[in-house]
């Protein structure tokens, strides 16, 4: 997948040495089209999901205007109906920016950041800091039964759908199972990105190891987060045919920030909040 998106002449700070700059500049904010990685899965304008992308940046900070510095953890919440999503390296130069500004209260540096990144995304990004004074974000279980423990020989390292498939002798079912085995490669420096996957679904029941062995199959595929889970809810939808399905990532921590993708067949579907136990 090309890395240069969002802007002609512009080329997305992924992979290339560049200057930390503490000077706020919105500028630095690289948008990516969702568009292209929709497309290779055949998704145009009606959408079998919707959802939300969950960013946690656990590096903010800024000084009171008498130069006290201050810290928070910044929660954003990207609609997936946004045009963009914004490239992670870009987001974290963006926010280091802040660095050295002076803001008299956290909402004020809320606003501004809610604004940017709302316009590089195409649609309202929602913000909001939670100051280490008021608690960290809290830790959670994935939902449901893990199915690490399943005894698998594994052949392929890169996305394969067509080891999905129904498992006929639990007849239909409602279940939630998730994985920690879940690693996928950045599309442009190759560098690893870890996570653990969840599904929830009601319909035809899936066979667990398959499913398992579709989820580690993801281990040497390039993509962006965003897209890898999109993938993953199309093809468990296409090969297992649910009633009803949400797929979830989150991942680790890389560079101060974590993402965390979310689809669903649910209008109404939205993450819990918190974190789960290895970020």
């Amino acid at each position: 997948m090309s890395s240069e998106h969002g802007g002609v002449g512009r080329h997305s700070p992924l992979g290339q040495a560049v200057d930390y700059a503490c000077v706020y500049d919105p500028g630095l904010l690289f948008p990516i089209s969702r568009a292209e990685g929709r497309d290779e899965l055949g998704l145009h304008a009606s959408l079998p999901f919707t959802g939300c992308d969950v960013w946690n940046a656990w590096e903010v900070s800024w000084v009171e205007p008498g130069g006290k510095p201050r810290v928070a953890c910044a929660r954003l919440r990207l609609p997936m109906a946004s045009p963009n999503l914004i490239e992670s390296k870009s987001l974290k130069l963006y926010l280091n920016g802040f660095n050295q500004e002076h803001f008299a209260h956290p909402d004020e540096l809320a606003q501004v950041m809610a604004r940017d990144l709302s316009a590089a995304a195409g649609a309202r990004v929602s913000v909001e800091l939670t100051l280490p004074e008021a608690g960290d974000l809290p830790v959670q279980a994935p939902p449901g039964e893990c199915l690490d423990g399943i005894d698998l020989e594994i052949q392929h390292y890169q996305a394969a759908p067509q080891l999905l498939r129904p498992d006929a002798r639990r007849g239909n079912v409602e279940e939630s199972v998730h994985s920690h085995l879940l690693r996928s490669l950045c599309p442009v420096t190759g560098q690893p990105d870890w996570g653990t996957l969840a599904v929830t679904y009601s319909g035809p029941a899936i066979d667990h190891a398959a499913l398992l062995s579709y989820i580690i199959s993801f281990r040497q595929h390039q993509d962006y987060h965003e897209h890898c889970v999109e993938r993953m809810f199309v093809e468990i939808q296409q090969a297992c045919a649910p009633a009803r399905l949400t797929v979830e990532a989150r991942y680790l921590r890389r560079g101060g920030l974590d993402i965390n993708p979310f689809r669903s067949s649910e209008p109404d579907a939205s993450p819990a909040p918190g974190r789960w136990y290895r970020q």
